[in-house]
This record gives C-alpha cells, sequence and structure tokens, in this order.
C-alpha cells in the first residue's frame, strides 16, 4: 500500500464514520440521560432518508435542504415515542424496554414497506459523482459535505450541552435524576427533549446519507448495529467518545474493505466489539468500574 492510497484510505474512512459518529451521538445522548438502550435508533436514520427521498421527488428540495424538515418531524416523532410509550417502561425490567423498542422498530419497518413497498430507493443529483483533487487526494463532494455537516453538528450539540440553561440540565438529569427534581428541573421534560434530538440527529444522518445509499426499509439496523459498536467503543453515555469512536470505526472498515474486500469489512468492526467487550468493557474513554 503507498503512502497516497494510505491517507486516500484513511479520508474515505473518516467521511463514512462522521455519519457513524452522528448516529452514534444520537443513541449514547439518549442512554446517557434516560438509561435505555433504544433499539428502534437506526429506524429514525431510514426514516430521515425517506423524508430526504420523498422531499426530492415530489418538490425537487436538495437532499441536504431537507435536513431541517427531516429533524423537526422525526424530533415529533421521537418525542411522542417517548411520551407515549418509553416513559411508561422506564422503571420497567430492562427486558420489558428491550421488547417495546424492538416492536417500535418492528412497526416502523413494516408501516415503510406497507406504504412503499421494500423497493430499494434512491435519489440522483447533478454533484453525486462530483470529485475535488486536493494534493492528489480524491475527495467525494457528498461524502465530503456530509462530513462536514456531521462535525458541525456535532460540534454545535457539545455546546449546546455544554453552555445553555436547558443542556446543563440535561446534563444534570443524566448524572443524578432524583438531584434534578429536588432542584425544580422537569425531568420527564428534559426525557422527552432528549429523545426528540437524539432521534431528529439520527434522522439528519439519513439526509446525510441519501445522495451516496439506495433506501431500503431495513437499512437502519445496519447502521444501528454499527452504531452500538461505536457507544460501546467510545464508553456507553459518552458523547464525545461516541463521536471519535463513530471516526475510529470508520477507518477501521475502510482499511478492512481495502484489504479484505467491501463484502466482509463489517467482520472488523465486530471484532473491534468483541475485543473490548473482553479487555477493556468500559470503553476507550471509560474506567473499568464506569
Amino acid at each position: 500500500m503507498s503512502f497516497q492510497i494510505f491517507l486516500q484510505t484513511i479520508i474515505n474512512g473518516l467521511f463514512t464514520g462522521g455519519i457513524y459518529a452522528l448516529v452514534a451521538v444520537g443513541l449514547t445522548l439518549i442512554y446517557g440521560v434516560m438509561l435505555i438502550l433504544n433499539f428502534a435508533h437506526g429506524e429514525f436514520l431510514m426514516l430521515g432518508m425517506y423524508i430526504s427521498f420523498w422531499a426530492f421527488t415530489l418538490f425537487g428540495i436538495d437532499p441536504y435542504l431537507a435536513a431541517p424538515l427531516a429533524a423537526l418531524l422525526i424530533f415529533g416523532l421521537g418525542a411522542l415515542i417517548q411520551a407515549g410509550l418509553v416513559q411508561r417502561v422506564l422503571n420497567s425490567h430492562p427486558l420489558n424496554q428491550i421488547i417495546l423498542l424492538l416492536g417500535v422498530s418492528t412497526l416502523t419497518i413494516g408501516l415503510v414497506q406497507f406504504f412503499w413497498t421494500a423497493e430499494a430507493k434512491a435519489i440522483h443529483v447533478a454533484y453525486e459523482t462530483s470529485v475535488v483533487t486536493v494534493m492528489g487526494l480524491r475527495l467525494v463532494v457528498p461524502r465530503l459535505i456530509a462530513f462536514l455537516s456531521s462535525l458541525f453538528i456535532a460540534i454545535g450539540l457539545f455546546f449546546f450541552l455544554q453552555y445553555t440553561k436547558v443542556g446543563k440540565a440535561i446534563r444534570a438529569v443524566s448524572q443524578n435524576r432524583d438531584a434534578s427534581y429536588l432542584m425544580g428541573i422537569d425531568v420527564k421534560f428534559i426525557y422527552l427533549l432528549t429523545f426528540g434530538i437524539g432521534a431528529a440527529v439520527t434522522a439528519v444522518g439519513g439526509v446525510l446519507l441519501t445522495p451516496n445509499y439506495k433506501m431500503t426499509p431495513n437499512i437502519g439496523q445496519q447502521f444501528s448495529v454499527i452504531a452500538f459498536v461505536v457507544v460501546v467503543l467510545g464508553t456507553m453515555g459518552n458523547f464525545i467518545g461516541a463521536f471519535f469512536g463513530g471516526l475510529i470505526i470508520g477507518v477501521v472498515e475502510a482499511f478492512a474493505g481495502y484489504l479484505l474486500g467491501g463484502d466482509v469489512k463489517i467482520i472488523a468492526s465486530m471484532l473491534i466489539f468483541i475485543l473490548i467487550l473482553l479487555f477493556k468493557p468500559a470503553g476507550l474513554f471509560g474506567r473499568r468500574n464506569a
């Protein structure tokens, strides 16, 4: 492998990893605040892709310009699911939570198949094959836009959590729910807001994928598995860990795809997942007793 190919593979991995990071950030945000694993998380990404597709097909809206619409709609859907379903099982046995969210996932996929069939759909835009060459490195424009957008959203969300009143309330609830109650924080509202934000961020990740990926009702499951790997790698509930974990997995998959072929690159992610669970179960950014 030449140095040029080495750098190109890293860039390709970072571009893909940016989407992984965005999806994982939404997942780890929900877990960090509510201590619940959202097994329907990938379906928010899938719905974001379909919203972008229909906005483009019916109204001619550029896929990237459909991101605010997808974020708004999926935020509302996420808030509705949290208030109507998830809130009722927060204090239940974890198995009840898992079954509920798996049911939401299955129902969502089934409804999408019923209304729009299981046939793969794609968006074709004028710039989908555009390439910018920098110092001999080929930067595919849609992937570059997706990566920069993911980075911008992640940084914006980080500052929102760190420096706004609502963001500090979210962090307070994630640290101690009972103390937050005593301090006058509306914990139920924070749960609803957090679930909605996590869903919306993931939907935007789906929108950013649309110029590069064909969409099917099951595509969310693929990204959901990777998101869980990323979250475990970066430590459950750790925002920064999830972001960098996504970039790491993206680069690992890029090298695995180059060396072993695209069809088996998922093996590299699963191998990392197993090794992390065996030797550092708290994740790269966590302590053993975390």
